[in-house]
């Protein structure tokens, strides 16, 4: 897996989960998505370019990958890592 990185990890490097185990339950439950595709493992691969959908609060964020990161570093860190793309609101 030299040129991706396991999803739940780059999620957490991200800073979008405080924990890992939380981004490994949101995987496991199917809320996250990697290029329109609900992922079944947490160990999936992630790689630049692709596009991952998750639940944050109330609605779901929709990123690109832009940078792998080798650590969950500071947020201006981790938000070097991503590009902005959506936010979907939840009906209430």
């Amino acid at each position: 897996m030299a040129d991706g990185l396991r999803l739940d990890k780059w999620l957490w490097f991200a800073r979008f989960f405080k924990t890992r185990g939380l981004a490994q339950k949101a995987i496991e439950d199917g809320l996250v998505t990697v290029g329109g595709r609900a992922v079944g493992k947490v160990a999936q691969a992630v790689r630049v370019g692709d596009v991952v959908c998750f639940p944050a609060g109330r609605r779901f964020r929709q990123v690109q990958v832009v940078a792998l990161g080798g650590r969950r570093g500071p947020a201006a860190e981790a938000q070097g890592l991503y590009a902005d793309e959506v936010f979907v609101e939840l009906p209430l």
